[in-house]
């Protein structure tokens, strides 16, 4: 049996996020590069499926393969490290700053390897841009203008909309990560990691770093959309909704009830004598 009990589990989130926080920023932007480029892949993919077949799903079944690799190489996404890293904080184990700086450098590193690979997508979907958009290359505008000028569109409803997508975006990438700690097994960490991946993929929830590639890639494509448009309609609202649903509905929520009763006594009084940043 190869099952890792949800106690024992707590306890490995806590020294994912330790090893999280160990990282040089080297290693972090690098890590976190590949893996932003593996999701482009997998978006890509994703997309391929599902307009050769005519059925989305398609692209949720397959668009897991992303995370999955991510996963078993130990690489580095900021969603991820929203639910993980501000665990040690909360033991007394890191100050915030820690946190906010291992975010800032993974994220970078998620950008660049997203934008890379747009980079070099873009290319491939319009043979060196002499050709229009059509099939995959098209999906990827119609998707980065949605995901943009298309919240713009109905103003603060729309700005909300996109925070609360995200919220239950990261709920389910997150959740996705924590459960491929409930096993030791290769074929027992695909499993787990592939299901909640496709429930979000699924549904058009809303992701950061697929949207590092999605909307980069879409405007290299033609896509009206400008570098403002990104930032506060997606960026934004995708980075405090994926927050949201990384730390609090699976981070804290999962740890706070599953961990150790020492850590708890700890963690108490961690709290009460750390001043406010």
């Amino acid at each position: 049996m190869d099952y890792v009990k949800p106690e024992d589990v707590a306890v490995l989130m806590l020294n994912a996020g330790v090893n999280k926080l160990g990282l040089p920023p080297r290693d972090l932007l690098i890590r976190g590069a590949l893996s932003g480029a593996i999701l482009g892949v997998a978006t890509t993919l994703a997309f391929t499926g599902a307009v050769t077949t005519g059925q989305p799903i398609v692209g949720a079944i397959i668009f897991p393969v992303g995370l999955v690799s991510i996963v078993l190489l130990g690489l580095e996404l900021v969603t991820g490290s929203f639910a993980l890293v501000p665990l040690p904080w909360l033991e007394g184990r890191a100050s915030l700053g820690q946190v906010l700086r291992n975010w800032g450098w993974v994220m970078l590193g998620n950008l660049i390897g997203s934008v890379a690979y747009a980079l070099l997508a873009s290319i491939v979907l319009t043979n060196l841009w002499t050709s229009p958009p059509a099939g995959v290359a098209a999906k990827i505008v119609g998707a980065a203008e949605a995901k943009t000028v298309g919240y713009a569109a109905i103003g603060a409803a729309g700005f909300v909309t996109c925070f609360v997508k995200a919220a239950l975006c990261n709920w389910m990438v997150c959740l996705a990560v924590v459960l491929a700690m409930t096993t030791t097994s290769a074929v027992g960490k695909v499993v787990t990691a592939w299901l909640p991946i496709f429930v979000f993929f699924a549904q058009g929830f809303e992701h950061l770093v697929v949207n590092f590639f999605v909307i980069p890639a879409g405007m290299m494509m033609g896509a009206k959309v400008t570098i403002v448009d990104w930032i506060v309609w997606n960026v934004i609202p995708v980075t405090l909704g994926n927050i949201v649903g990384g730390f609090l509905f699976t981070g804290l929520a999962i740890y706070w009830t599953f961990r150790p009763a020492a850590n708890r006594t700890a963690t108490q009084r961690s709290l009460a004598a750390t001043p406010a940043e």
